[in-house]
């Protein structure tokens, strides 16, 4: 069966977002561009990994003098939620990303989690490839629509609940039991001693 590609070429808008609550997250990749609308959902790791690549690519970029590659974003202009109707048009399992010379501009392409026909089972990432999936969305970007959805991601990163300084796993709002500590540990500060 042929693969359903969505092709944005420099679409109107490119974000990332999230519903739900802290801990509950649900984290989407999406792309308009007039009346088409595409969202897939990613995990949080992804879009870290997916942001921290295209950071390093268009510092590279700079650093080797190529001409129209902006500086870092300190806050994305765009802080609009999601827009609707948000549907799942699939999850996300590999990605590629490159610099298109001839257009200037960085071509990304996000492709569908590949399930085997047998059961409902997933095929392990790691052996997975851009050809076995179903569905993909492959979006060209200007390189400060770039700048503007990494900032965007990285705030929407950080906006969860707290790491762990010591396990560096997500904090609970009741609580954290510590691997790191085997589940124990001590205050922060010694209890005051009672005076007589």
């Amino acid at each position: 069966m042929p693969r359903i590609t969505h092709r944005y070429s420099f679409p109107g808008r490119f974000v990332a977002g999230t519903i739900g609550m802290p801990g509950q997250r649900t984290f989407y990749v999406q792309a308009r561009d007039g009346n088409r609308l595409t969202s897939v959902v990613c995990e949080k790791q992804q879009l870290g990994t997916l942001v921290d690549h295209l950071e390093r690519m268009l510092d590279e970029l700079a650093k080797l003098g190529t001409p129209g590659i902006p500086a870092h974003v300190d806050r994305a202009g765009d802080l609009a939620p999601l827009e609707q109707p948000l549907d799942e048009d699939f999850r996300v399992g590999t990605m590629t990303l490159a610099w298109d010379n001839a257009q200037d501009c960085v071509s990304l392409e996000l492709f569908s989690v590949v399930e085997l026909e047998d059961d409902d089972e997933m095929v392990d990432p790691l052996r997975q490839t851009a050809d076995d999936a179903e569905f993909s969305m492959h979006v060209h970007l200007t390189p400060q629509a770039t700048r503007e959805f990494i900032s965007r991601a990285r705030a929407l990163i950080v906006s969860g609940r707290p790491e762990c300084p010591f396990c560096e796993q997500p904090i609970n709002p009741e609580g954290h039991l510590c691997p790191r500590a085997n589940g124990y540990r001590k205050p922060l500060f010694d209890e005051p001693e009672a005076l007589d």
